[in-house]
């Protein structure tokens, strides 16, 4: 790899150049000593925070912020495969070549026989090449309950849906989502019923992830990611109260120098600037 900026070398780097700069920065004698103290252990919550970052420059529709995030996204897929390297148990060029021909024997219907692409709308036939995959490694076809393959580390509400999907393969699930709305009803009362007879915090807690557990499943069958649904929303909160911020500042006040009532005026207003803009909620 050679020294200087893109513009100095005359044309950009590439991904050979990244991994050598990440075998550098193992090196144990002349590496990063942060780096080299590295684990997957300790590399891993990075891994986590990164694709969320990705996800968040995407709806924030921030194209240049999206190209430096699934960089520093790659970045990390780089340094577990050294990592891995590092062990001789498998290298980057593993990682790809896997990858590849996961997609290609995954979808037959693009690489073998286009005639087979009504056959994989229509029917489980990934679920089917990933069994047959299981059984030529020698794994049983069938985990012990169809919902052990949910990672345990998926963000909460994406774990909920995904459950709720893999349960509902196998017809365990309501029939429309007017019926869940009954469920919903029946799971709020259940917590203010808990709330009301001063029930312990973890019985509360209970039933609290219960009813947030339901509208995951609300989120589901309307084909919404409960997850992205609820980042949108918090990113909503954040405008409207950072124009109430911006309003009680052109006064020389401060939050904490305005009531309750003045702040919720000015959430309104807010709200119904955006509502007259075009934006909902």
């Amino acid at each position: 790899m050679s020294d200087g900026p893109p513009n100095a070398r005359g044309k950009p780097y590439a991904l050979s150049d990244l991994l050598d700069v990440m075998a550098r920065l193992r090196d144990p004698e002349t590496g990063c000593p942060w780096d080299v103290k590295q684990n997957f252990e300790s590399i891993a919550p990075y891994t986590i925070e990164e694709a969320y970052e990705v996800a968040d420059a995407i709806e924030k529709r921030d194209m240049d912020g999206l190209k430096e995030e699934l960089g520093d996204l790659l970045l990390q897929v780089v340094y577990h495969a050294q990592l891995a390297s590092e062990m001789a148990t498998f290298s980057f060029t593993d990682v790809v070549d896997g990858i590849t021909r996961k997609m290609i024997r995954r979808h037959p219907h693009v690489f073998e026989d286009p005639s087979r692409r009504e056959e994989f709308l229509a029917t489980d036939l990934w679920d089917r090449i990933k069994s047959e995959e299981k059984a030529e490694r020698g794994q049983p076809v069938e985990a012990a309950s169809i919902l052990d393959e949910v990672p345990v580390g998926m963000p909460g509400l994406t774990r909920a849906a995904k459950l709720q999907k893999r349960a509902a393969k196998v017809g365990f699930d309501w029939s429309n989502v007017g019926l869940i709305f009954g469920k919903v009803e029946e799971e709020l009362d259940e917590l203010k019923e808990a709330i009301s007879q001063s029930e312990p915090q973890e019985r509360i807690a209970e039933e609290f992830g219960d009813a947030i557990f339901v509208m995951a499943n609300v989120g589901r069958h309307l084909g919404i990611d409960p997850e992205a649904a609820l980042r949108g929303t918090s990113a909503k909160f954040i405008r409207r109260f950072k124009s109430i911020e911006a309003a009680l500042h052109a006064q020389g006040r401060t939050p904490q120098e305005a009531s309750l009532d003045e702040m919720d005026a000015l959430w309104n207003e807010a709200k119904a600037k955006e509502k007259a803009a075009g934006k909902t909620g």
